[in-house]
Order: C-alpha cells, then sequence, then structure tokens
C-alpha cells in the first residue's frame, strides 16, 4: 500500500512540474474538454484529459505491481 501512495505521490508531482510542457502539446485542450466561458465566470471540466490521464496511469501501475 505505501508503494503504491508513493508512486501516486510521484507522479502527481511529475505532472505538477511537467504541466507547463504539457499545455504547450495541447493536453489540457483535447477534443472533449469542456470549456464554458462567460463574463466573469469560467468552467473546465476535462473529461478527455482525465481518461487519457487515467488511462495512462493504470498502465504504469499494472506494469509496476506485475
Amino acid at each position: 500500500m505505501s508503494r503504491t501512495l508513493i508512486v501516486i505521490g510521484l507522479s502527481i508531482v511529475a505532472v505538477g512540474l511537467l504541466w507547463p510542457w504539457l499545455a504547450r502539446i495541447g493536453l489540457g485542450r483535447l477534443p472533449g474538454d469542456i470549456v464554458i466561458e462567460r463574463e466573469n465566470f469560467r468552467l473546465y471540466v476535462p473529461i478527455t484529459t482525465g481518461i487519457l490521464i487515467s488511462i495512462v496511469l493504470s498502465a504504469i501501475l499494472w506494469l509496476i505491481n506485475r
């Protein structure tokens, strides 16, 4: 359990550090990500980005636990 939590924590840190670079390649603006912008309001729902990150993290954790 502790190894899984460490891997998840390190993954979150890595994504946080790499976010400016990932935003440049369009990771935060994939088709399927919902963005609603109004005058004083902005709603961002990253559905596709969340699914993609979930698949990648699931594959990494599966490889680690093998």
